[in-house]
């Protein structure tokens, strides 16, 4: 079989790809991944074909994303899925996708969520075409409305025929019920790798500081990582943060020897050995630490994470701190209110055993889903 991944800009977008990118190598199918450009240095370390679509108009997209930023949070999102995935992302991204579908001849089309030219192109070829979670099914459910006006223009009822389209995801149905007719649920077969010693042999428990691969971008993202770590540190804990490759570690200040800083680590090494995670409540990091069973405190910033936040807080598997430091229009910061409610949730979640209990039963509800290699066979035309 030959199937055609398609994604939109950021690692958060291609990941929930990457397990059926990488079961379908495994079987032995072709494989190819249209993505932006923005996408060609992860993709370049693969060892799948791949080709680089268009990106948007510099200057507009930079208006747009102004425009986002001073609006409330939802009409942010509305924005950016509107404008900046929908009108502009689905432009720049067709003519790609088309080539590819035209050419190379799929005989299924995967994309992540917010990915639509690939839709276009699949209902253009008469391929058929899935869509994968990169958010909570509430989340994007609330979005797709918007998804008439983007797509009709290309052909009547495409956006209709999307949403009624198989929707795969990797998070369990008790956290996240789904809207959509033809839900597959899918899971990941991880073999996790020990940790290095970086506390010299230190056995407190071990916190894992994230904002993920987005956060780091932000003109405020020096202030959010030096406020979760005056939170944390103080805790008997041994604390792992990882940063991404925004970062300079220098920039952090002085740190204490039971902190240690990466980049990146695997995330499945970390949770492995992890007793809490702390992070923004992307989706990705909320689903790899209910995965392995790892309780969390979320401080959503923007996005899909107060809605991550919330299920995370509703399903007793961690705990939401709403950051007060800044204007709603203005990039996320943390102040000293934030700084004491993180370390007073951090406290709670490592001393109450109910926070990891409930993780773990959402673990293991996850492992009863299909693997992604299983979940492809029903997917065959």
């Amino acid at each position: 079989m030959r199937v055609l991944f398609a994604s939109t800009r950021g690692s958060g977008h291609f990941q929930p790809l990457v397990p059926l990118i990488d079961a379908c190598t495994a079987r032995g199918d072709d494989v190819l991944v249209v993505a932006p450009p923005a996408l060609e240095a992860l993709l370049a370390d693969r060892k799948q074909p791949y080709r680089i679509g268009g990106e948007p108009p510099q200057e507009e997209l930079a208006r747009v994303m102004a425009r986002g930023l001073a609006l409330p949070p939802e009409d942010g999102v509305a924005m950016m899925v509107g404008e900046v995935f929908g009108r502009l992302g689905t432009a720049a991204m067709l003519p790609a996708l088309e080539e590819a579908c035209r050419d190379w001849r799929p005989d299924l089309v995967l994309h992540e969520a917010f990915e639509f030219a690939s839709v276009v192109a699949a209902e253009r070829h008469g391929i058929p075409h899935a869509r994968v979670a990169v958010s909570a099914a509430r989340f994007t459910g609330a979005t797709d409305p918007l998804l008439g006006p983007v797509l009709d223009p290309y052909g009547p009822g495409i956006a209709q025929r999307l949403l009624a389209s198989p929707y795969l995801s990797r998070l369990p149905a008790s956290l996240d019920p789904s809207p959509y007719a033809v839900t597959h649920r899918y899971h990941e077969a991880l073999r996790p790798q020990a940790l290095p010693d970086w506390w010299g042999g230190a056995e407190e428990p071990l916190v894992n500081i994230t904002l993920g691969t987005e956060a780091g971008a932000l003109p405020t993202a020096i202030g959010l990582y030096r406020a979760v770590l005056e939170a944390v540190s103080v805790l008997p804990v041994r604390v792992l943060l990882t940063t991404g490759h925004h970062i300079d570690v220098q920039d952090l200040g002085p740190l204490p020897p039971h902190v240690h800083v990466e980049p990146w680590v695997p995330q499945a090494d970390v949770l492995r050995s992890a007793s809490l995670v702390v992070c923004h409540g992307g989706s990705g990091t909320v689903y790899g630490a209910l995965a392995a069973g790892v309780p969390l405190v979320c401080v959503p910033l923007f996005a899909d994470q107060p809605e991550n936040a919330r299920l995370v807080a509703a399903a007793g598997a961690g705990t939401a701190v709403t950051p007060t430091g800044g204007p709603v229009d203005e990039p996320p910061k943390l102040g000293p209110d934030d700084v004491r409610s993180i370390r007073a949730a951090a406290e709670r979640v490592l001393e109450e055993p109910s926070y990891r209990a409930r993780a773990q039963s959402l673990a293991d509800e996850m492992r009863t889903t299909a693997r992604a290699a299983e979940l492809l066979g029903t997917l065959e035309p």
